[in-house]
């Protein structure tokens, strides 16, 4: 799944570490989501988007992400 974490932490001025501290996981799975290779669970979704003071659906480019889930699913 897609998403903005890298570029707002990074403009927040945040390591991985200090987000990883605030919602209560490892730098590695920030890392992991960053690279986009792990998708959270509704609860980490949601506690970094209240640590990075962003919408849920910005963070994770929900929409973006719904637009491709559907043309893959309209091309079966």
């Amino acid at each position: 799944m897609k998403n903005n974490i890298r570029q707002v932490r990074s403009a927040k001025r945040l390591t991985q570490q200090q987000l990883a501290n605030q919602v209560y996981c490892t730098s590695r799975t920030i890392l992991a989501l960053e690279k986009e290779e792990y998708n959270p669970s509704l609860l980490l979704a949601y506690r970094l988007s209240l640590a990075l003071e962003v919408p849920m659906e910005e963070l994770f480019k929900l929409r973006e992400n719904k637009e491709r889930e559907d043309q893959k699913y309209e091309a079966l």
